[in-house]
């Protein structure tokens, strides 16, 4: 699983290769099993199988920044749900925000976390929708986290002349994720949690595991695993286990560069908050330091699920045109992976059947809701769903044109957007 190109997979954290994590028995029986091994199978506290080794997707793979709120807006939001839920939906965004901080504290993950995320305006329209936002979040849902930047006092937190105003959010920040998404494995063994890595999950059948018409049985390329209920939290890896749900996300490329490490006072000249960022295009850019003095910088989307072109010469210029003192510095590590969205980019949460659930779609904001998800889900487990049914209450429609045509479509739509960044 150790790829050379990929900064964490390639810096001695290598998912699926160390042994950590031990390999399914032939048979077995489980209260409840997750199909997955990123921080929502982790995270919900049944035993799982993965393919890739914990955090070998996109929760190991990702650019660590750990954002509130959705990805679609409130106010699109509020119009699927209404205002009540809508209003749910952001307290849990936040709540998944302070319990990864809070397993981090209570398990002592070393997953180099910092606080401090912004949101930067590249155009004036930018700016007033940043203002809109600011105004939206401490006057209708009473976030005083959130603080509005002008130009000047961006530069507090990105050295850049391209922006031109920005919102802060401190309770926000980043982290490394495969470092944390070990590490939330690793906490989840000392709960009992059994973790099955290089275990492919190849089908389910249900109503004829344990004995009982309501259970399941797990079939993977380890052996059988029969079990009450079932999680199934493939996200775009989700392939044929899954049809239906397959339908509703589509796997999007997206990639990161790592520099080289630079001299730390070099490194907090650009960033000096240490604040991560990203701006709002809709094709954006994301970018942020790591602990060892890099700029990690991440954008670039493929809907074609090929890979760009030329990869680590666009994005290294993409992040001189932020950075232009940087034109002397090299580039170390390339990488990509993918994220799956939904149609309306919000979380796809439910119920394939009364004991087999499924959470898939976070959209790029999976690091920490997906933790959240895990929690939510080992709720409703348990008999207690209401808070699982306010993400299951979203409504979500199938990728149009069907298996063939799906994809094509979508880049034909992606190019208004990408139109509009312009604008």
């Amino acid at each position: 699983m150790c790829d050379p190109n990929d900064m964490w997979l390639g810096a001695g954290v290598c998912a699926g290769s160390t042994g950590r994590f031990s390999f399914a028995a032939s048979e077995g029986d489980s209260d409840a099993s997750a199909r997955g091994g990123g921080v929502t199978a982790i995270g919900s506290r049944t035993d799982h199988c993965s393919v890739m080794g914990a955090g070998g997707g996109a929760s190991g793979r990702s650019g660590g920044q750990l954002i509130f709120g959705l990805a679609p807006s409130q106010k699109a939001l509020t119009a699927q749900v209404g205002r009540d839920d809508a209003h749910r939906l952001f307290e849990l965004s936040i709540e998944a925000l302070d319990s990864t901080r809070a397993l981090i504290d209570t398990y002592a993950i070393a997953c180099d976390y910092a606080a401090n995320h912004v949101h930067v305006a590249t155009k004036p329209r930018h700016v007033r929708e940043l203002t809109e936002w600011a105004d939206e979040l401490h006057g209708e849902y009473g976030y005083e986290s959130a603080r509005l930047l002008n130009r000047d006092e961006l530069q507090g937190h990105v050295r850049s002349e391209l922006y031109l105003g920005g919102l802060l959010d401190s309770r926000s920040g980043h982290l490394h994720p495969l470092k944390y998404t070990q590490g939330l494995a690793r906490a989840a063994e000392l709960e009992g949690v059994r973790i099955f890595e290089n275990t492919r999950v190849l089908r389910y059948d249900s109503g004829g595991s344990r004995g009982g018409a309501g259970g399941v049985a797990v079939h993977s390329s380890q052996g059988t695993v029969h079990c009450e209920y079932l999680v199934l939290c493939g996200n775009a890896y989700i392939d044929g286990v899954a049809p239906a749900l397959a339908r509703r996300i589509l796997g999007v490329g997206t990639y990161i560069v790592a520099t080289e490490p630079l001299d730390p006072a070099r490194a907090r000249a650009l960033l000096p908050s240490n604040a991560a960022v990203a701006d709002i295009n809709w094709i954006l850019d994301y970018f942020r330091l790591t602990a060892d003095h890099r700029l990690l910088f991440g954008g670039r989307v493929s809907y074609s699920a090929l890979q760009p072109r030329h990869l680590t010469e666009s994005m290294r210029k993409r992040l001189v045109r932020v950075f232009p003192a940087l034109a002397d510095v090299a580039v170390d590590y390339t990488w990509g992976g993918y994220l799956d969205i939904t149609l309306s980019r919000a979380p796809n949460f439910g119920r394939l059947a009364p004991n087999i659930f499924y959470l898939q779609g976070f959209s790029g904001h999976g690091m920490s809701l997906a933790g959240l998800a895990g929690k939510l889900v080992a709720e409703a487990v348990s008999g207690t769903a209401e808070r699982f049914d306010v993400f299951a209450r979203i409504p979500h429609r199938d990728f149009p044109g069907g298996p063939l045509f799906r994809r094509p479509s979508l880049v034909l739509a992606m190019l208004y957007y990408r139109l509009r960044d312009l604008l």
